[in-house]
């Protein structure tokens, strides 16, 4: 199956960088570019995608708004966020808009092939010790969404273990880190995160630890 991708970055050399290392791929195809976020959102009104590279610093539309309008359709691509410096706080904005991780501009070309089918699995591509250090500096700093839960309501789907494997996510754990210390099989957490996706209705793991920061459950700095 051949994932389909988009580049959205105002700099035409940048996206030619990234169009000629996917070309080589035989499972990646680019389909769609564009130069800000208002053309992008344009685009996919007409065109299949299944991954978007997106820029934050742009004309016009901002990859983070792009992003927020992008991911609040029933149906839409994953986004992957590009970032020159590490802790952006676009990043962090890009993050709660609804994107599936970030990377930076400078990303060795295989860890952005592998982000990429990461992302098209279904799986967050941000490690989870690089997403809390994110939370923990940008967190009290930034408004939020306006559409936090608080650690009632959905939070009382989860089972006492599920809260646990949600805590534990949300400090920067793995699910081999997590297995350790529950003293469970990686695939019975990894279950556990399945499960808590799709309770609390969220994409991945990338959104759990920002729920978990937004509620209250987890704190900048520690619990």
């Amino acid at each position: 199956m051949t994932i389909r991708v988009m580049l959205v970055d105002d700099q035409v050399l940048l996206r030619t960088g990234f169009r000629m290392v996917l070309a080589a791929q035989p499972d990646m195809e680019v389909v769609a570019e564009a130069g800000d976020g208002a053309e992008a959102i344009e685009i996919l009104r007409a065109t299949a995608v299944d991954v978007v590279l997106m820029d934050v610093r742009m004309p016009r539309l901002d990859g983070v708004e792009a992003t927020r309008r992008i991911c609040s359709a029933e149906t839409h691509p994953k986004v992957l966020i590009l970032t020159t410096f590490d802790l952006d706080e676009y990043a962090f904005s890009g993050l709660k808009a609804g994107a599936s991780g970030f990377m930076l501009k400078d990303v060795p070309p295989a860890e952005l092939l592998g982000a990429i089918r990461s992302v098209h699995s279904g799986d967050a591509v941000v490690a989870p010790s690089t997403t809390r250090r994110l939370l923990d500096r940008f967190a009290p700093m930034l408004p939020t969404t306006g559409k936090e839960r608080g650690p009632g309501g959905a939070m009382e789907k989860l089972t006492e273990r599920e809260r646990e494997v949600m805590l534990l996510v949300a400090q920067g754990l793995s699910n081999g880190e997590i297995a350790a210390r529950l003293v469970l099989s990686e695939a019975t957490v990894k279950t556990h995160v399945g499960r808590i996706l799709t309770k609390l209705g969220l994409r991945d793991r990338v959104q759990v630890v920002v729920l978990a920061y937004e509620s209250g459950l987890v704190r900048a700095g520690g619990l």
